[in-house]
């Protein structure tokens, strides 16, 4: 929580920043459509152009996996590996890439095991890690995808799955605390549902949901508060927007120190386990807080705005997320960024390839056509993807 507890709600513009963190080399073996690829790169913007199905998404989802978690797809470990004719087992895949990050230059590299394919290898410099801070800690890396053009039409958890994406930048460790979380409560869940009675157990699991929970809870709100100050203003012609963690656990943080939240939580779930093991799950909890999303100007809440709106309220929001890790940490993170301008008008895209430039960021853009990208002619570098392969343009 110490993380959470820096990221204040003050922000200042980081248009003086030198350095971001950036690939400068990714090499990919049976990854999706890929057998083999080796793509050298400057630090600058790169711009993916061709048809759908060439592989530039799973460009993309390749460096993502360099990330905690799942990926910019979700996708599971399995489906990662490319396809062999005739139904071959398909080979393990893996994704390597040479890095400048905070520290300099590194490597990461990611694949699967091949003694448990549904597990995941990660090496930092050659070295084998366990878990995955190291990886957050080494690299931002924040995307915006078209499954994202129904994060305010979608129930909460896409949301709090949005922001947890972006908290990782602030809070390395916030993967980690979620994942403790999660697993105490699926623990809890299972002990309620066999009414084995175990109060001791119990009594244990609910103190660490409530410990896990609020630090959870803590840097979502903290980070809410961040981009809050650094949306508020907007981006050129991008919406201005106002954010804020909604729920019981957020109230009480806002009201209460955290070890006070912690007691609260952690009774209400004592309180609650007849109703959870009637209903399933946990009546309480960071699990039932939203994020709420309302456009600035307009007064209303980001789900009410046309189709176009909510888009660009997405890209407006992950724009301010990179303004806002590049003032704390001094650099702005790696962005992915899918198909997000072939929705956006002239002006809109003209504006975007502006705040590119003066956010200094490394930025990997897809697109089916290179007009569309007209305003980073000169400011980044091209490559066109057929059928897999990539060559500079």
């Amino acid at each position: 929580m110490a993380a959470a507890a820096r990221a204040s709600s003050s922000w200042t513009d980081p248009r003086a920043v030198t350095a971001a963190d950036a690939v400068r080399r990714v090499t990919l073996a049976a990854f999706r459509c890929y057998g083999q690829l080796r793509l050298e790169v400057d630090r600058g913007p790169v711009v993916l152009t061709g048809p759908n199905g060439a592989g530039k998404t799973a460009l993309l989802e390749a460096l993502s996996m360099l990330a905690p978690g799942r990926g910019l797809r979700r996708a599971a470990l399995g489906d990662l590996a490319r396809r062999k004719p005739g139904g071959e087992a398909p080979t393990p895949w893996s994704v390597a890439a040479r890095v400048d990050a905070a520290g300099g230059e590194i490597a990461l590299g990611t694949g699967q095991d091949p003694a448990s394919r549904e597990r995941r290898v990660l090496r930092i410099d050659g070295e084998k890690i366990r878990g995955q801070k190291a990886l957050a800690e080494r690299l931002a890396i924040a995307w915006a995808t078209p499954e994202q053009d129904r994060l305010f039409l979608d129930g909460p958890g896409a949301r709090r799955r949005f922001l947890d994406r972006l908290v990782l930048g602030f809070e390395p460790g916030h993967a980690a605390e979620l994942a403790a979380y999660e697993h105490c409560q699926r623990e809890r869940a299972r002990l309620l549902a066999e009414g084995s009675g175990d109060d001791a157990w119990l009594s244990a699991l609910e103190d660490g949901m409530a410990r896990h929970g609020i630090a959870v809870a803590a840097a979502r709100r903290a980070v809410a508060e961040r981009l809050d100050a650094a949306a508020a203003s907007g981006a050129g012609p991008f919406p201005a927007a106002r954010l804020r963690m909604s729920g019981a656990v957020d109230q009480a943080l806002a009201s209460m120190p955290a070890l006070a939240a912690e007691d609260r939580l952690r009774d209400a779930l004592a309180a609650a386990r007849a109703q959870d093991a009637a209903q399933g799950g946990a009546a309480h909890g960071p699990h039932r807080s939203d994020l709420e999303v309302r456009f600035a100007q307009k007064g209303i809440a980001a789900a009410e705005g046309s189709t176009g709106e909510q888009k660009a309220m997405v890209l407006s929001i992950v724009l301010a997320n990179a303004r806002a890790l590049a003032a704390e940490r001094g650099r702005p993170p790696l962005l992915l960024l899918d198909e997000v301008v072939a929705h956006l008008d002239r002006a809109r895209r003209a504006a975007f390839a502006d705040e590119i430039a003066a956010l200094g960021a490394q930025v990997w853009l897809t697109g089916t056509d290179d007009d569309l990208f007209h305003g980073l002619r000169g400011r980044a570098q091209f490559f066109r993807i057929l059928d897999s392969s990539v060559t500079r343009t």
